[in-house]
């Protein structure tokens, strides 16, 4: 075993590293009496369910954040905003690190292919812990979708996929491992049902007219937000802000980039004896979790915690060995896509290159591109249904 093999599955180093990267941000912040507003705006949302006060509109800190998000991640928020800031916002932070870890540790590779996984994104959880944003959760969700699919838990799954909707939309991608189970009308059904259930959950601390107002609030919030992430603003860091940026194209209107992309993502589907091997399955997995991130205007660099899991899996995925061209696109997204937020990466060229033409984006783009290349043309065999090499 070389060298940094001996780092990159030593698991007492990995889980330091993954943990410890974000324990630091979040007690750092609440040392200097500094934490981000999104607690606040988070914490808030809680009390405003109660009161009954609209949660949209209103501005919390010096950053003015707002909430953007549906009344069922005010209930998630309940036992993190009912205690003392400090604790609450580092409970909040290890709380979404931790589903994370669950979810990548639940994977179905061999043992301590995980860790790698883990040390990929251990920099990027923390530019995500630092804002102090619920984006590891939702990609926890997103893999924990595919995990019971593919454990023919599809309740569960149908359970995730819910709660990732109805706190944040991007939990429906999780609709994209349906046609892994083997019992869909189960999976629907159980849609169905947690649907209503969660609907309902709300309604509990309040009333079920508010809950209604408070959804229909959430759709024009959603709405206005998609206006306001074209532009000069830390969002839209997507194809969509890549073609904006460098091509000065600002009449681009999203759908014309995201019907290509939805039909490339859909090219999974074509190859259906296929649908039971373990690594066809991961690279779905894996562009699942890059697609919902590269095709939305509304992401922003802590987002992409979510992008980089779906890189990393791909990347543990990979026939061995690797190619060159492989390494360099792992390499350039760590450097692009993870460091360039950090003081590890030059900060004339972050002001002046990176955040004006959303460049962050562009490693998960290729990688994404890869991806659904392999899916057309990556031959595999028969008895890869278990594990993966």
């Amino acid at each position: 075993m070389t060298k940094l093999a001996k780092i990159v599955y030593n698991k007492p180093f990995v889980l330091v590293a993954y943990f410890g990267l974000s324990l630091f941000a979040v007690v750092k912040s609440v040392i200097v009496n500094h934490i981000h507003d999104n607690y606040f705006v988070y914490k808030h949302a809680f009390f405003d369910i109660i009161h009954q006060q609209t949660p949209f509109g209103s501005v919390r800190g010096p950053m003015h954040d707002q909430f953007h998000y549906g009344p069922v991640f005010s209930l998630l928020m309940a036992p993190f905003a009912v205690v003392p800031d400090g604790a609450g916002v580092i409970l909040w932070v290890m709380f979404n690190a931790w589903a994370l870890y669950i979810a990548v540790k639940l994977l179905p590779l061999k043992e301590g292919l995980y860790l790698p996984i883990l040390l990929i994104c251990a920099h990027e959880l923390m530019t995500s812990s630092s804002n102090v944003e619920i984006n590891p959760l939702i990609g926890a969700l997103i893999i924990l979708s595919f995990v019971f699919v593919r454990n023919k838990k599809d309740f569960w799954a149908a359970l995730v996929i819910c709660i990732g909707m109805f706190i944040k939309l991007y939990g429906v991608i999780g609709l994209a491992f349906f046609f892994l189970s083997e019992n869909k009308p189960k999976f629907m059904l159980s849609m169905v049902f947690w649907s209503v259930i969660l609907f309902l959950a709300p309604m509990a601390l309040t009333s079920p007219s508010y809950i209604i107002q408070n959804y229909h609030d959430w759709y024009v919030d959603l709405l206005n937000k998609n206006m306001h992430n074209i532009g000069p603003s830390f969002q839209d860091i997507s194809l969509m802000g890549l073609i904006r940026n460098i091509f000065n194209y600002r009449g681009l209107s999203n759908i014309v980039v995201i019907i290509p992309g939805i039909l490339l993502f859909g090219l999974w589907y074509l190859r259906v004896k296929c649908y039971r091997l373990l690594p066809y399955q991961l690279l779905l997995l894996a562009s699942t979790l890059i697609f919902v991130i590269i095709f939305s205007s509304s992401s922003e660099s802590p987002t992409y915690i979510i992008a980089v899991a779906g890189v990393a899996i791909w990347f543990m995925n990979l026939d061995r060995p690797v190619t060159g061209f492989e390494i360099f696109l792992l390499v350039f997204c760590i450097v692009l896509t993870v460091f360039s937020p950090s003081d590890l990466f030059p900060k004339f060229i972050r002001l002046n290159y990176v955040q004006p033409y959303k460049l962050k984006a562009l490693p998960c783009v290729l990688i994404w591109c890869k991806i659904i290349y392999e899916m057309l043309t990556r031959e595999f065999r028969a008895d890869q249904v278990q594990q993966t090499a």
